[in-house]
């Protein structure tokens, strides 16, 4: 293996950083004011880490004193991690004057170096095979966590799946693996970082290493590349790269050049977990089937042939003293079961002690090893002794092995179809593409198809109709509708024309659509989704400590138990304290106590707890992909489901978030043309929704409507949460709330502020704006509810769920609004860290609060949050804030996610009944207790098989979850969401 050296930055996975520390979400970046970089420079960006925060309080001064400097373009304070983001003009304000200001106020500042910002950490996730119970993932877990580098190991019994957050400047991934080994499992590496593509080619030609050696070097010299290995034996090469810059087809070309034409290289076929599933489940399979090859001749010879006369005094005949056919039949059988067969569980159980804990492996071997060495004692004894009567249980520790076999096939087949939800996600993906080659003026000179793995960013992609898009893009060329219910859970299809964009693996309806690829590889939204998903069904829920507890103590609890049932019949027998009437005629009183220490060895099964939450978190985060409801693991599970208090944001929530411009008063003589023109030079400058409703209604003055030129805005500044103001054409512009207008001492006249009034009172947002420190006029701007806003609350209310609106708007407006749709509690005029500080309150009182929100402007209320779902994510499903994300932007998702919530820990404390009620009510049965009052006792192969089925039905029983169905009542409801791109 070759690898290419890289900076530490080629490591940064976002994702696996986010998971370790929260990271702020910090308000989108303005654009810079149009002429500014001529005059003052490019913009610059600082990190100050700021100490003595105590609360959001302590925000609002440090903030202020910032913005007061001059070139200030935005400042940003996350009180939560104690930093401060600030956004300047080198030309007129630098660091030690930003750091000196902060010191001022009375807190203190420290610059963050751009090297220690860098994210040190990366993600690398590994397949995992062997894995039986609890107790195998928590020892491959301590053991990862125990290596110096490691951050964060989490190992998943039901995904057979570890994700390892880890520095790359102490430990390599390779020795990863090699820990996993030695601890006695194999690993193999899925991915070594979030934020990187991974391409596998096969190269035909090659016949000597020195033929690797040039193809590793001509690849390494390719900007993007990150890493190159090779496998002779596979004619195998992998490449890690950026996407950004580099691609699949660039490589194949550098690789057949490389060799003069000598060199063939294709993309590797497709494997991945499912194909490693369908090799466990065939290789359970297999054993089972040769175990019944060897176990059902041995249990014919010991349970059925001893009643026919004929085979029964063959199988008597005797060999040497008292030993028989039968007997010599049964070892000769029973042998390749128990140590060829069984060998996998003498493997596990070795691996298990060594490392110090004791697995299901170890129950199993240990009792099948009871059942045949004592029958191997029994053989011999007959055979050296003329009076020895003696039985063997050959047929127990054969049977037992046969149906653990059954069980675990079943088991690993019941498993695979946990995660048939991501299985069909990456089934969306189109096998192949057609690739257009366009001549400068955009006319096709060729189309290609090719494997839908090799589209490079920037790639022209035809997709026909009823064909699936090949990749995530927009389109250049041609109008269509498209069905992104299999990603989004969009039921109408969406009409797509120039411009818009596409989401790889939905499918074109009608029309012949030409798009552009912009995001491919593990870049894609589907790929993000799959990516997602799978860490959710990574992540442990809170309640799965409880299993992980038990394990440690339940393997020699159970062995402890186990002896000392054999030690009480035995001494019960040899003392005479139960009738001979009982010892069945077959045996003495020591098998009898032997069957019963065996039976309780092989009935515990500490699977069935180990799989109690993590089958259902994958069913439940399965099914909620589905239908756009992605929901980050079993943390989010857990805590969604206690939720009794929503904290809704109200534009873009409650309401489309799409505001557009119904009313406009003018106080001032001016035309309304001109007016338009100053505060659209002034709102270009900023993302915020309101701006951009006011811009798109100025353009309506404007003959360029498509790219208008508005006038130059010096000295723009925004003012978080009231306004923007700037210089347009050498007047004064502020535009914004009432609240900035009485911060800038400038007088509202009365009519405004009747005009401000009578917006309000239906339910629309005021917006004032001042030329010359004078108000020249009134903007009303409406944002509608969504459909069904008042029917969702409303069954909010029918699940006890208590409703809130919390907004930067008026109070006006929001009661408006509240009153509209069912709300009682409102909360106006809350800049974000207010509403952070509310989603504490409500804690603070006793409620489980979950904020719905966009995930941009109110980050640090959704990090407040117990549960914090961005609504409306379209295909930005990276939200960092967000516990659940709602891809569509419909209101009926909060229910669906909650209701959901509920459903699958109704499921996972089911599962636990079970699994705990099974084993306090198997062992006691398995140890005789009924024996003395029925003559009922249970032989250790029906323990086993038994055993085996328990863990079978906890894992059906997670499979039920699949056929959820949301609330009937939303089945009324004609919501149709608004899909944000």
């Amino acid at each position: 293996m070759a690898t290419k050296p890289r900076a530490i930055s080629s490591f940064i996975c976002n994702k696996c950083a986010g998971n370790l520390t929260p990271s702020p979400k910090y308000t989108p970046t303005l654009q810079h004011p149009r002429g500014e970089n001529e005059l003052e420079g490019s913009e610059a960006k600082a990190l100050f880490s700021v100490a003595g925060m105590a609360d959001s309080t302590c925000a609002v001064p440090v903030e202020k004193a910032i913005k007061g400097l001059p070139g200030i373009h935005e400042a940003v304070v996350d009180v939560l991690n104690n930093r401060a983001q600030v956004l300047y003009y080198p030309s007129l304000v630098n660091e030690e004057r930003i750091q000196e200001t902060i010191d001022k106020v009375g807190f203190q500042a420290t610059l963050i170096q751009e090297d220690t910002r860098e994210k040190s950490t990366q993600v690398c996730k590994i397949r995992i095979s062997g894995m039986t119970c609890t107790s195998c993932s928590s020892t491959i877990e301590s053991a990862l966590r125990a290596i110096s580098g490691v951050q964060n190991a989490q190992v998943a019994l039901a995904t057979e799946k570890a994700e390892v957050h880890y520095n790359p400047k102490f430990v390599s991934y390779s020795q990863l693996l090699q820990v996993i080994e030695e601890t006695g499992f194999e690993g193999t590496l899925i991915s070594s970082g979030d934020n990187i593509n991974k391409i596998e080619l096969k190269v035909d030609g090659v016949n000597s290493d020195h033929s690797l050696i040039m193809i590793e070097k001509s690849l390494q010299v390719l900007p993007g590349v990150q890493e190159v290995e090779t496998c002779p034996e596979l004619s195998k090469v992998s490449i890690s790269y950026e996407p950004d810059m580099a691609g699949p087809r660039t490589f194949i070309s550098v690789i057949e050049s490389t060799g003069s034409g000598y060199f063939k290289a294709t993309i590797y076929p497709r494997e991945g977990e499912e194909t490693g599933r369908q090799q466990e489940i065939k290789q359970y399979y297999k054993f089972f089937v040769w175990s019944l090859v060897f176990t059902i001749p041995v249990f014919l010879t010991s349970m059925v042939f001893m009643y026919i006369p004929g085979i029964k005094m063959v199988l008597d005949t005797k060999l040497v003293n008292m030993m028989t056919v039968g007997m010599m039949l049964r070892w000769e059988l029973s042998t390749p079961v128990q140590f060829i067969i069984g060998r996998r569980f003498y493997t596990g159980a070795y691996k298990a002690l060594r490392h110090g804990s004791a697995n299901m492996d170890v129950l199993i071997a240990l009792g099948t090893n009871s059942a045949y060495f004592y029958s191997v004692y029994s053989v011999l004894r007959a055979a050296y002794s003329k009076d020895f009567k003696g039985t063997d249980f050959f047929e127990t520790s054969s049977m037992l092995i046969s149906f653990i076999l059954l069980g675990k096939y079943l088991e690993v087949l019941a498993k695979g179809k946990t995660s048939e939800a991501i299985a069909k996600l990456m089934d969306l993906a189109p096998e192949t593409a057609v690739l257009l080659t366009l001549d400068d003026e955009g006319n096709v000179i060729s189309e290609q198809e090719i494997d839908s793995r090799l589209i490079q960013k920037n790639d022209v992609i035809k997709i026909t109709p009823g064909a699936k898009v090949a990749s995530d893009g927009y389109v250049l060329w041609g109008e269509s509708h498209v069905n992104e219910s299999m990603i989004t859970g969009e039921a109408r299809p969406v009409s797509k024309r120039k411009g818009d964009t596409l989401i790889g693996g939905t499918v074109n309806e009608n029309g012949v659509l030409r798009i552009k690829a912009t995001r491919v590889g593990s870049d894609s939204a589907l790929s993000q989704i799959v990516q997602l998903v799978e860490s959710a069904q990574m992540a442990k829920a809170p309640v799965q400590k409880f299993a992980d507890h038990i394990s440690k103590y339940f393997v020699p609890l159970v062995i402890m138990l186990s002896f000392s049932t054999w030690l009480a019949w035995f001494l019960a027998g040899r003392f005479h304290s139960y009738p001979k009437s009982w010892i069945p005629s077959s045996m003495s009183s020591f098998e009898l106590a032997l069957q019963f220490g065996i039976s309780v060895m092989v009935i515990a099964c500490p699977c069935a707890l180990g799989l109690a939450t993590p089958t259902a978190v994958m069913v439940g985060t399965g099914v909620g992909a589905s239908q756009g409801v992605l929901i980050k693991g079993g943390q989010a599970l857990e805590s969604a489901h206690k939720v009794n208090c929503i904290i809704f944001d109200k534009t873009g929530t409650l309401t489309v978030g799409k505001p557009v411009v119904v009313d406009t008063q003018l106080l001032k003589n001016m035309e309304l043309r001109e007016f338009y023109v100053l505060i659209a030079a002034i709102e270009a400058n900023s993302e915020h929704p309101l701006a951009k409703a006011i811009v798109t209604y100025a353009k309506k003055f404007v003959e360029d409507k498509e790219n208008p030129a508005w006038p130059e805005a010096q000295d723009f500044i925004s003012i978080t949460g009231n306004g923007v103001k700037a210089i347009v054409q050498n007047k004064e512009i502020i535009v914004g709330n009432k609240s900035l207008m009485l911060d800038q001492e400038i007088a509202i006249p009365a009519s405004a502020e009747d005009i401000l009034a009578q917006a309000e009172g239906m339910a629309q947002t005021g917006i004032l704006v001042s030329i010359d420190r004078e108000v020249a006029g009134v903007l009303a701007i409406s944002d509608p509810l969504k459909p069904g806003a008042q029917e969702v609350i409303s069954i909010l209310k029918s699940m006890k769920i208590k409703s809130i609106v919390v907004t930067g708007d008026n109070w006006g407006t929001a009661n408006a609004i509240a009153k509209e749709v069912g709300i009682e509690t409102v909360i106006a005029e809350a800049k974000p860290e207010d509403k952070a500080k509310k989603v504490r309150e409500f804690q603070d009182a006793g409620y489980t609060v979950a904020m719905v929100g966009d995930g941009i402007n109110d980050s640090p209320a959704l990090v407040a949050a117990d549960v914090g779902m961005a609504i409306g994510a379209g295909t930005d499903i990276a939200i960092e804030a967000a516990d659940i994300v709602l891809m569509k932007s419909n209101l009926e998702d909060v229910i669906t996610a909650i209701d959901l919530s509920r459903k699958t820990f109704s499921r996972i404390r089911l599962n636990y009944i079970w699994a705990l009620g099974y084993n306090m009510l198997g062992i006691p049965i398995a140890a005789g207790v009924m024996f003395p009052f029925t003559g009922f006792r249970l032989p250790p192969w029906i323990a086993g098989a038994v055993m085996a089925a328990s863990s079978v039905s906890v894992v059906c029983s997670s499979l039920l979850l699949k056929y959820y169905k949301r609330p009937h009542k939303l089945n009324n409801l004609d919501l149709h969401g608004i899909q944000i791109e």
